[in-house]
């Protein structure tokens, strides 16, 4: 960040004249005003003046695009302020900054293009835009020498980018293991707090506003490995997109699989990992795995009592040690403070004749998930009698997946084994349970989640 321009609040008594002249006015050009940008516009016209005091520039509106200028919003602007051009906003040379809330790649990418290509700062929270060409935009920032600021793509209300970007880039963050979908973690609260199936508590999430109606993004994780993979691209200072991550969804957890968690001292819940691999700080681009998955945590790991539609990062450094951001991931008002927060920055920057800059990026290395090595949980529906267990953990044994604990629950005539090993390899899981699926005594595996923070 560069040098601030001289407070207001200093003591000194200023006339309105003094005040005036010492202000540095600019104006907005908002693209999309849905929730989060009608959210934006209540919270800068609320806090103008004490922003002004503070910081010395005072933000305006000057222009907002939209979808339909005929649509009632409960924003409180002239309505000569809304078009629906969004690159006459962009182009307009009377708008000082940027915000871009419509959504999607494009035409998002384009207009941010634009106005970076213009030198204006610009502020999104466009996760799956920056998850797919993040690297493009932040070349085209760093060539302009302006902002691209985007806090609240993430985690909402929660400041997460920002540190990890500044306070910590200096760190060696080792991991970063977090809850960044709400839509997920207010099923599986449900689910193992009040009994609810998946099915129900999905609707129920649904009829809350959680979930889309069409829940795919949330609930198979596109939406948590799009912010994974922003995430992964900031702390490890190389290209990362969304389809680096592997992702797993929730709907295959079961009422058993949740209520067998709580028995052996855990919790199930819908997690992003993003780990570096070997020598990240070495010559040339980092390795590093990232993903997003259902995952067992120890009910004594932070994360565990995170509840409903909360979200919460946590940060492993070898330096720092443990660090953990929570909040409101979601939400018109977290989310508008997020980009408020940037916008202020990016102002103050521009008045400074400065900026935040991230640069070109390199492309990382991704670890395949085959490489990968951690605990699991592994629950198989197999007939019951005599020999069958001898023949399921020969096969475990032949793969060299080492068996931690077990137990067997009758089910009539067949038995429901449920196992979890030590640290294994995930190619080497893959095939155990390839060789199980073969046995004429398994008749299926019913859930594989990985077990993690809970290292043995």
């Amino acid at each position: 960040m560069g040098a601030r321009p001289t407070p207001l609040n200093s003591g000194e008594a200023i006339g309105p004249g003094r005040y005036a002249q010492l202000v540095q006015q600019l104006k907005i050009g908002l693209l999309g005003c849905g929730n989060v940008g009608g959210a934006l516009v209540g919270q800068l016209d609320a806090r103008r003046a004490a922003i002004a005091r503070r910081t010395g520039v005072e933000l305006t509106i000057g222009a907002i695009a939209v979808r339909s200028v005929s649509r009632d919003r409960d924003v409180d602007v002239d309505a000569s302020l809304f078009t629906t051009d969004p690159r006459s906003v962009v182009e307009d040379p009377e708008i000082d900054l940027v915000v871009e809330l419509i959504g999607g790649i494009e035409p998002a990418r384009e207009l941010v293009l634009r106005a970076l290509e213009l030198g204006k700062p610009v502020i999104t929270g466009n996760k799956e835009l920056l998850a797919n060409h993040g690297a493009e935009l932040c070349a085209a920032a760093d060539d302009a020498g302006v902002d691209l600021l985007f806090e609240a793509a993430v985690a909402g209300g929660i400041p997460l980018i920002r540190p990890l970007r500044e306070s910590l880039v200096g760190e060696n963050v080792t991991r970063v293991m977090g809850i960044v979908n709400g839509t997920t973690n207010y099923i599986l609260t449900q689910m193992a707090e009040n009994g609810a199936g998946y099915a129900d508590a999905l609707a129920e999430a649904q009829s809350l506003g959680y979930a889309e109606r069409d829940p795919t993004a949330d609930v198979e994780g596109y939406d948590a490995g799009a912010k994974a993979a922003i995430i992964a691209s900031i702390v490890f200072g190389a290209t990362v997109v969304a389809g680096d991550v592997y992702h797993e969804g929730i709907a295959g957890i079961t009422a058993v699989d949740i209520a067998t968690a709580e028995r052996l001292g855990f919790v199930i819940k819908a997690v992003v990992i993003i780990e570096g691999q070997g020598d990240v700080d070495g010559d040339g681009p980092p390795e590093v795995s990232v993903r997003t998955h259902p995952a067992m945590l120890p009910a004594s790991h932070p994360l565990a009592s995170v509840r409903d539609s909360f979200n919460a990062v946590f940060v492993e450094g070898e330096s720092v040690g443990d660090l953990m951001f929570y909040g409101r991931g979601a939400g018109g008002e977290p989310t508008a403070s997020a980009v408020l927060g940037d916008l202020i920055d990016a102002a103050i920057n521009r008045v400074a004749g400065t900026a935040a800059r991230i640069g070109h990026l390199e492309r990382a290395r991704i670890c395949p998930i085959d490489d990968l090595d951690t605990a699991y949980y592994l629950a198989m529906e197999v007939i019951d009698r005599p020999g069958v267990l001898a023949r399921v953990t020969d096969e475990f044994g032949r793969h060299e997946v080492s068996i931690r604990s077990m137990e067997q629950q009758g089910m009539g005539d067949d038995a429901l084994l449920i196992f979890i090993t030590h640290r294994s390899n995930e190619a080497a899981v893959q095939a155990t349970l390839h060789s199980l699926r073969e046995l004429d005594v398994v008749h299926g595996i019913r859930t594989v989640i990985r077990v993690v923070g809970d290292e043995d």
